[in-house]
């Protein structure tokens, strides 16, 4: 009898999961609460090795030309502007695509709906929100409410990829230990070209400030300007069109008002989930691990989660291993979620945002080093791109 997998949460993490499974044959039912693909303006950096990783599922063909082509990263102080550009093609024979791309994430979820549309055996329920979840030694049974009404649905296993407020996780009642930090992110899209004003910038831009640092990253039609926030604004402070104009101002002034076409202010948590597994139910992405966005870690993360769940559940389902293989997914991953992703983000926030001159000189010094040495460049860019962190869990048996 075929294996059904049951998949909460239809973000970029959970239909990559749901492909992978039903192009192996696999019966997979989503269910994703909203009524429809989130197309909100959320991740927008596609970093290679998760570009190499959904090219065979004829994916990053279809990406690429959606995107941006961003072959250069900069480090910049918002005063003096560029301290160190890297060159991704520093990467080449690390993976075939030496770049990152800018693309919103919604264009992958649409791509892969497409996908899954024509596998009779993958259903996606929308408007479909988990209550509970229980599991015996052969079996998950989910809770579910649609329209308001409460029904049973059995699988085999289950991935929760339900997001940082999973109910997964929750219903699983599995610790999700870190820290929030106190201050909020903002991100304001404007249609405003930085590129005709600010020399040399590139599509992909860390600004270090002691002040106000913040992020410059061009998608393909707009500009993403994400700042930090204090904690002892408020959230409809932060929002008014006022404070909004004083932020852009501050950092390019304009004779005229920006021109914002979406803005976010969101909390930012570091935390990693206790376990990824329990029992027949496993965790993948912001259900078992979410950072800041400083190095944009968060959704290629999981889809790193993704694949490497897939191919060990596959494993499991088609060619009878034990159960013992995923304990690996989770020494693999959640230990890439806590020594990689979790304190690369970390240590580009307090980078970022240092205040001792001494400190930020150094840091500066350090990053035009690397910058001068190939080599070191092309560790820096494995590190920052996610190749080592890839690495480093192949290794752990």
């Amino acid at each position: 009898m075929n294996s059904h997998v049951l998949i909460a949460g239809g973000g970029p993490v959970g239909l990559v999961s749901a492909l992978v499974l039903g192009r192996a044959g696999v019966a997979v039912t989503v269910l994703e609460a909203s009524a429809d693909l989130n197309r909100d303006l959320r991740a927008s950096t596609f970093h290679p090795p998760t570009l190499d990783m959904l090219a065979p599922y004829g994916l990053t063909a279809k990406l690429v030309p959606q995107g941006l082509v961003a072959r250069y990263t900069q480090q910049r102080d918002r005063q003096d502007g560029v301290i160190a550009e890297f060159d991704l093609d520093l990467l080449k024979g690390h993976t075939d695509h030496p770049f990152r791309l800018q693309c919103e994430q919604w264009k992958l979820a649409d791509l892969i709906k497409q996908e899954l549309d024509l596998l009779p055996h993958v259903k996606l329920l929308f408007s479909t929100r988990l209550e509970s979840v229980t599991q015996t030694a052969d079996k998950v049974t989910a809770t579910v409410s649609t329209e308001g009404q409460s029904h049973p649905i059995e699988a085999d296993y289950m991935i929760g990829a339900d997001g940082a407020w999973s109910a997964t996780r929750r219903a699983l009642a599995i610790d999700f230990e870190g820290l929030t930090y106190p201050e909020r992110f903002l991100v304001i899209s404007t249609d405003f070209d930085y590129a005709q004003h600010l020399p040399r910038l590139s599509y992909v831009n860390y600004c270090s400030d002691p002040q106000e640092w913040c992020v410059l990253l061009r998608v393909p039609t707009l500009w993403r300007v994400l700042f930090p926030t204090t904690a002892q604004e408020t959230d409809e402070e932060v929002m008014t069109d006022e404070a909004v104009q004083a932020r852009l101002q501050r950092l390019l002034p304009q004779p005229l008002p920006y021109n914002t076409v979406h803005r976010t202010l969101y909390k930012v948590h570091q935390r990693v989930a206790k376990t990824f597994l329990q029992g027949r139910i496993f965790l993948a992405g912001d259900a078992a691990h979410i950072n800041n966005p400083l190095g944009g870690m968060g959704m290629n993360g999981g889809v790193h989660d993704a694949m490497n769940l897939t191919q060990k559940l596959l494993q499991v389902i088609q060619q009878g291993a034990a159960m013992d293989v995923m304990a690996r997914y989770e020494r693999q991953r959640r230990t890439i979620a806590i020594d990689y992703i979790n304190a690369n983000t970390a240590r580009n926030k307090r980078e970022i945002e240092e205040r001792d001159p001494v400190v930020r000189q150094r840091v500066q010094d350090e990053l035009r080093a690397i910058c001068g040495n190939p080599e070191k460049a092309r560790d820096y860019l494995k590190k920052s791109s996610m190749i080592e962190a890839l690495e480093r869990a192949k290794a752990i048996a």
